[in-house]
């Protein structure tokens, strides 16, 4: 239960290895510290804010506006023992009030419409004290230069936002990164892990294929079916290079050092 790609530290590895490894990834990104305040917007099933509360001592909050993903992850955040570290609320991000040291996004840009971004990353700097990061972790479509030529949408793309995710829509990592500079934001790191989408859903493919009839018995056999063509389609979507997924790294801006490590050796050891 923990959306978007997992990262690969072998391509060997499997499925729940991968999810743990991601998860990690990002908190190293973070540069998470115990006592630390976590904002994760989209907290989905409650993973990043369980690790990075468990594993690097954070105080977690979250946001979503799923009440169903919210129950499983209040129970999981219960079963753990983070009551007291960890909070969820049914609340729009734009909503949100307070400070936090550092603020992560992962898998929930694409659901929130270009004509948002502006009012998303005004959010995002207004809610990341001085000094803080923030971790942009996103799905991208292909600059064709035109940007009517860029939004366009095909008949795939139609079919995505009709029957898997309504009103979703892609911008380009270029689009991003202008976002977040217009918003004042400084970039950092960009890291592209479009091969570790691909190999996610493939996985994750594999997975519904091997348990097909209990998916058909739990949703019924279009909605399986639908899914099945969806996980599969999305797989050769990264292979073939037509979508990408990003993960960037940024702080606001200010005069003088960022506070980063110098270098970036300390993610990859």
């Amino acid at each position: 239960m923990v959306y978007s790609c997992g990262y690969f530290k072998d391509f060997a590895n499997g499925i729940d290895q991968a999810q743990v490894d991601k998860l990690d990834h990002i908190c190293r990104k973070l540069r998470l510290k115990p006592g630390e305040r976590l904002l994760d917007i989209g907290c989905g099933w409650g993973a990043m804010l369980i690790h990075a509360a468990k594993h690097y001592g954070v105080v977690g909050h979250g946001v979503s506006l799923s009440r169903a993903q919210t129950q499983l992850a209040r129970e999981r955040i219960r079963a753990e023992g983070l009551e007291d570290r960890i909070t969820i609320e049914i609340k729009s991000y734009a909503e949100l009030s307070g400070a936090f040291d550092k603020i992560s996004s992962i898998g929930m840009f694409e659901h929130l419409g270009i004509a948002n971004h502006d009012a998303y990353f005004s959010a995002v700097h207004r809610l990341l004290k001085p000094g803080g990061i923030y971790l942009h972790h996103a799905i991208t479509r292909r600059s064709k230069g035109d940007i009517r030529k860029t939004l366009r949408k095909g008949p795939e793309y139609k079919a995505l936002i009709k029957y898997i995710f309504p009103g979703g829509e892609l911008d380009t990592i270029g689009m991003t990164l202008g976002n977040l500079e217009a918003r004042g934001f400084l970039v950092h790191d960009v890291e592209n892990l479009r091969e570790h989408y691909q190999r996610t859903c493939r996985l994750w493919a594999e997975r519904l294929h091997a348990r097909f009839d209990e998916a058909i018995a739990e949703v019924g056999e279009a909605k399986a079916r639908l899914w099945l063509l969806y996980l599969t389609g999305c797989s050769i979507a990264f292979e073939r290079a037509s979508a990408q997924i990003f993960q960037t790294v940024a702080t606001k801006r200010a005069r003088g050092p960022s506070g980063l490590p110098p270098t970036r050796e300390d993610l990859y050891r």
